[in-house]
């Protein structure tokens, strides 16, 4: 974790701000109790109504600077944490676009999900803790033990028994639940991966009627989660019974012995009303700083999984050396290429060699498995080849950027996908610029204008997640709208014609053949 705070440099004014204001917080709420003690001795024994006052007023005015400096410290390490999460969200969201497919294979969908999200909040929650009560606790029974001895020496003896019996009792608890938050993260992502595959898969789900398989599979998640987060509340519901017996104990133990020195005379009331209160913020810090330790664990097992994602360099990247662009029609040819995927024991494709000229149709055909969608996944360059060669217009992709690359092709996936946004900037995906003639051409030839009059929508209609879908099987149509844009690419379909009709295929395949 200590890797990921590193990010919190550009803003240390605030850190420092939060140390300084934590450690003014801290001596104002230390002295408080001596001043309790001053107005019992001075005031109350003494029947001193103006020094009462005076003394009194003298409370108020510190009690406001620390809850002046505890308002502000709190913001500023609220604003420190929140910058550090929004730094954390942009480097791994930066980090994960420059993935091949091959990471994504790797570390899966769902959990990169989880990293992003829940995983940066828990460092978010920690670095506010750690700022404001990591850094007060220690500096809190440090300053509590010394002015406690300060006031009484003998009476100091309950804590040699008080603190190593609290410090017992709550490593036994820690040592209980630190493994189970440790868990916490692994069972969230299973829950985001079965919800994922269940939403993505519902058609299959319902062709199949296997309803009741994933409710079962999915239950048995999220029953695995509860379970977890039982058993943690149920061991921390020990936690607070403990700590105020063991602290009630004291307090009593105090008084007891307090008052005992009070009738021989070594001690006087304030002193003793001073020193009961050193005790509470000692134990109350302690426990604070053993929650912290006991929470640190799971913000630990979220920093790994952050790092991980960091530290992970992309499997597909350019050389130091390559074309920043070419010009050309979009001939590709394939010379040998030998393909596997990470792990497997046979190659999935090999020795393939074949060769597709600038306004030429090929169509690739076999069977499920047979290597179809990833002949077509190697031309843009998201995986990168075992062996052979992979040119287009007679330049090895490998000599090439990526970006220059991928804005030479068309790209059609076997799944479709449209964004949040207007329908028009879905189209805009391949020309930013674009001209609204030139959008409702691409949403003419690629067949979707039909689509939009029946559905009483138009180019400005806003899509939502909830309603993507409304465009059904077809919006593959939608894929289509980029490759009218630039008449210089070549157009990869992976499987599109299926979600086309037979009218809507004889009507873009000529454009397709004119590109």
């Amino acid at each position: 974790m200590l890797k990921l705070f590193k990010y919190l440099k550009p803003y240390w004014l605030m850190v420092v701000g939060v140390l300084i204001l934590v450690f003014l917080q801290t001596l104002a709420d230390l002295y408080l109790p001596t001043l309790s003690g001053d107005i019992i001795n001075k005031g109350v024994m003494q029947g001193d109504i103006p020094k009462i006052y005076e003394i009194g007023g003298l409370m108020l005015m510190i009690s406001g600077a620390g809850v002046i400096c505890a308002v502000i410290s709190s913001l500023l390490s609220s604003k420190a944490a929140t910058a550090l999460g929004t730094d954390l969200r942009r480097m791994v969201f930066s980090r994960v676009e420059s993935f091949s497919l091959h990471e994504f294979d790797k570390i899966g969908t769902a959990t990169l999900i989880t990293r992003t999200t829940n995983d940066i909040t828990q460092i978010q929650m920690v670095t506010v803790m750690i700022m404001r009560m990591m850094v007060s606790a220690p500096m809190m029974i440090i300053g509590a033990f010394i002015l406690a001895l300060n006031k009484d020496v003998p009476l100091t003896t309950v804590f040699y028994v008080a603190v190593p019996v609290l410090a017992v009792v709550i490593l036994l608890i820690a040592r209980m639940i630190i493994p189970l938050f440790g868990q916490v993260q692994i069972k969230i992502d299973r829950i985001n991966l079965v919800l994922r595959e269940k939403l993505t898969g519902i058609r299959v789900i319902r062709a199949f009627n296997t309803g009741e398989r994933e409710t079962a599979k999915f239950q048995e998640a999220n029953d695995d989660l509860t379970d977890n987060y039982i058993k943690i509340n149920r061991i921390m519901a020990y936690v607070l019974p403990s700590v105020m017996f063991i602290m009630n104990i004291t307090s009593l133990a105090v008084l007891w012995f307090g008052i005992l020195r009070i009738n021989n005379s070594e001690m006087d009331m304030g002193t003793l009303l001073s020193f009961t209160q050193y005790v509470f913020q000692i134990m109350f810090s302690i426990v604070m700083l053993t929650m912290m330790f006991i929470m640190v664990p799971r913000a630990q097992a979220a920093a790994v999984r952050i790092n991980e994602v960091l530290n992970t360099a992309p499997g597909v990247v350019d050389k130091d050396e390559v074309q920043s662009c070419f010009i050309g029609r979009g001939n590709i040819e394939f010379k040998n290429v030998t393909f596997s995927y990470a792990g497997a024991q046979e190659p999935a494709l090999k020795n393939i060699s074949f060769e597709v000229k600038a306004g030429e149709m090929t169509a690739i055909i076999g069977s499920t498995g047979a290597g179809k969608s990833t002949l077509v996944n190697l031309i843009p360059r998201f995986y990168d080849i075992d062996s052979g060669e992979i040119l287009v217009d007679s330049v090895n992709i490998s000599e090439i950027s990526q970006e220059c690359l991928r804005e030479k092709i068309g790209f059609v996936p076997q799944k479709a996908t449209l964004f949040s946004g207007t329908i028009s900037h879905n189209i805009k995906f391949g020309k930013e610029d674009a001209t609204d003639e030139e959008v409702r051409a691409a949403a003419e030839i690629a067949q979707a204008t039909s689509l939009l009059m029946r559905w009483k929508a138009n180019l400005s209609t806003k899509l939502r997640r909830a309603a993507l879908m409304f465009l059904g099987a077809r919006n593959n149509a939608f894929q289509l709208r980029e490759h009218w844009f630039d008449a210089r690419k070549s157009t990869c379909l992976t499987i599109v014609s299926p979600h086309l009709t037979s009218r809507q295929t004889q009507s873009c395949v000529p454009h397709l053949r004119r590109k």
